[in-house]
């Protein structure tokens, strides 16, 4: 299928449109030498991949015969430019099976990882290394984003290989409904940042943020909150947002090549002459919409990407809050910001890797707004009524939020003060 103009990109968004409501988590780690606290090399992490596909029947994926991830139904594992390992999971029903498919993973990987000396990590950004010391792969789109991406973001680099996430993949059912979860998503990125801060040590010290995370996206080229994220986005709306962002690169006979700052838009035109003036495919456009580095996101699904990775029990409740909110409260979680101002929200945006649950919004702080999204959210997941088979139902997975609240402490701050 060729992408011909701006109606073929909003037919994508249109086709995501789902009947039934999934949930899809990616998890990222970082993995180190278990004795140096050195990141570990691409050979290294291709053995673990070699022993998870041994063991655990994963299907090879490779590039130019280079392991560079794995397969298995709906799960894939792939690696980031500093070999950070990330589990893209299956499309789940319920926060329940989405904390299992995490447990497993993690319980797979430490396991391998004991047995070749490796040991895994599960905060924002790497508190041991200088980036100059971090190891890449032989992924070819890194080499060219490597290149282009700190032309525009003084941090960008440190994003690709010092920091690690947590993302949350939502669905939504009609044009109406993705308005109203992109809206209540994108005013909510300064709370997650806050909430679910867990990057404060830089090269072994305290970095001055509680995430530094969030802190280094805020200056990463393509990244960042855009104002208009915040002004009752629709799939034109996005689509425009789009077409003029320029090309990161271009897959040309299966090898990432420099784009020269030419837009999707100038693709859709036929004017890029290294492709020989060809029309962009479904896949260039579901590429470009991948190297979109923004706090929220849209393929044909929402991703909510402004959580820093943490470990299995806030793994889970990332997730679990979301959903509460998103598919449980959306209506009611809508009417508690609707008199928020955007630039205030922008300001809190700002704020919040180095404020945490300080940070204000509307004159007060995020550790009240949190109270309020945390109850709603709890209500919102009673009434999904998903329940294991002791009976609970999903709301067990709020604890780490919980704990965060009432101390009014985040796990950034906690590790701080174990350091003293």
């Amino acid at each position: 299928m060729q992408i011909k103009s701006k109606k073929n990109i909003i037919d994508h968004f249109n086709k995501g449109i789902k009947k039934n409501l999934f949930i899809g988590v990616e998890n990222e780690k970082f993995l180190f030498e278990e004795k140096s606290n050195k990141r570990a090399s691409y050979n290294k992490v291709r053995q673990t991949l070699e022993i998870l596909k041994k063991n655990f029947n994963w299907k090879e994926v490779k590039e130019d015969e280079n392991l560079i991830g794995l397969k298995l139904g709906g799960k894939s594992i792939s690696l980031e430019p500093g070999n950070q390992i990330e589990l893209a999971g299956d499309k789940l029903e319920n926060i329940h099976q989405v904390c299992s498919e995490s447990y497993t993973f993690q319980n797979q990987l430490e396991k391998i990882c004991k047995e070749i000396g490796l040991k895994t990590l599960s905060v924002g950004y790497d508190p041991f290394s200088n980036i100059d010391d971090v190891p890449n792969n032989p992924k070819q789109r890194y080499k060219v984003m490597t290149v282009e991406m700190p032309k525009d973001g003084e941090l960008s680099l440190n994003m690709m290989y010092q920091t690690s996430g947590t993302q949350i993949n939502l669905d939504y059912l009609s044009e109406d409904d993705f308005k109203k979860k992109f809206k209540l998503i994108s005013y909510l990125t300064p709370l997650s940042i806050a909430v679910f801060a867990n990057s404060p040590i830089i090269e072994n010290k305290p970095s001055g943020y509680l995430s530094y995370r969030a802190k280094v996206w805020q200056k990463t080229s393509r990244g960042g909150l855009p104002k208009i994220f915040l002004e009752n986005m629709d799939f034109e709306k996005y689509a425009d947002y789009v077409i003029n962002l320029p090309l990161l690169f271009i897959l040309k006979d299966d090898q990432h090549i420099f784009s020269k700052k030419k837009t999707f838009k100038d693709f859709m035109n036929a004017k890029i002459q290294e492709v020989n003036g060809n029309l962009p495919t479904l896949r260039d456009l579901e590429i470009h919409l991948s190297t979109i580095f923004t706090e929220v996101r849209l393929k044909n699904y929402l991703e909510i990407r402004s959580l820093d990775a943490c470990e299995w029990d806030c793994d889970c409740a990332g997730p679990a809050f979301f959903t509460g909110l998103v598919y449980g409260k959306l209506n009611e979680a809508l009417d508690v910001i609707k008199n928020w101002k955007i630039d205030d929200v922008l300001n809190a945006y700002l704020e919040a890797p180095s404020k945490g649950l300080k940070t204000e919004i509307g004159g007060k702080s995020i550790s009240y707004w949190g109270k309020i999204f945390l109850n709603l959210s709890k209500e919102g997941l009673i009434s999904r009524n998903y329940l294991n088979s002791k009976g609970n139902n999903e709301t067990i997975f709020l604890k780490n939020v919980e704990n965060i609240i009432k101390k009014n402490k985040t796990k950034a701050e906690e590790t701080l003060e174990d350091l003293k």
